[in-house]
């Protein structure tokens, strides 16, 4: 299910009415994010699938431990990446932490377009629960759960403003998300940029193990 967790998301998790499937492809709403999964990304039936879904000429991004896409489609960026598991986390309330929601989305996009930690759309914060940390009621660091394969539940969109960065306000919040996913019996996990090893030291020292190091993918669909 971790190794290929838009498709466990969508299809054998919580997701279903977040995303749309078309044969052996699936993707999120647009609102919600650009990722896209195939069943088995070795099938060129289920490429075909993607391209009917996405439309001909049309960006979207796919992980996996393999991406080769077929003849006629377009790779636009290619990006090693690790997925990390909690195996020695920490998980605990914070209680300067409050929940954010749809009233709060135009500051989360703010905040995520300035500090860019990953993907996040208007409809991003339905896929679970989100918490934040706020000064002088401003809005300065949050994550949340994104894709959640049966068992397991990811912590994204973790980010600080950079004026508030240094504090440890980032590791205050990917606990206080994980105390709500081990509640609900499932385990944490993560992704980051291979490139990105601060954060992956980072997640070490909290309690995060190297589970398998997949590819982010942005490609485009053939034009048809």
């Amino acid at each position: 299910m971790l190794d290929n967790p838009v498709w466990a998301s969508i299809v054998h998790g919580p997701h279903a009415h977040l995303g749309r499937r078309a044969g052996a492809a699936v993707r999120f709403l647009p609102e919600v994010g650009p990722f896209h999964g195939l069943a088995e990304p070795g099938d060129p039936a289920a490429w075909a699938d993607l391209a009917t879904l996405a439309g001909a000429g049309e960006q979207l991004l796919v992980t996996g431990p393999r991406i080769t896409p077929p003849d006629g489609w377009t790779v636009v960026e290619m990006m090693d990446g690790v997925q990390m598991v909690a195996t020695a986390l920490r998980a605990e309330p914070d209680p300067d932490a409050v929940r954010l929601g749809p009233a709060d989305v135009p500051e989360m996009l703010d905040l995520t377009a300035r500090t860019r930690p990953g993907p996040f759309g208007p409809r991003t914060v339905e896929l679970g629960s989100y918490l934040g940390l706020r000064h002088d009621g401003r809005l300065i660091a949050m994550a949340g759960e994104r894709m959640r394969p049966p068992g397991f539940t990811e912590i994204s969109a973790v980010c600080t403003d950079p004026d508030f960065r240094g504090k440890g306000l980032a590791s205050r919040l990917v606990r206080a998300v994980a105390a709500g996913i081990v509640a609900r019996g499932e385990t944490p996990f993560l992704h980051a940029a291979a490139t990105n090893t601060g954060a992956v030291r980072l997640y070490e020292a909290m309690g995060f193990t190297v589970h398998t190091r997949p590819r982010f993918a942005a490609l485009r669909t053939p034009a048809g």
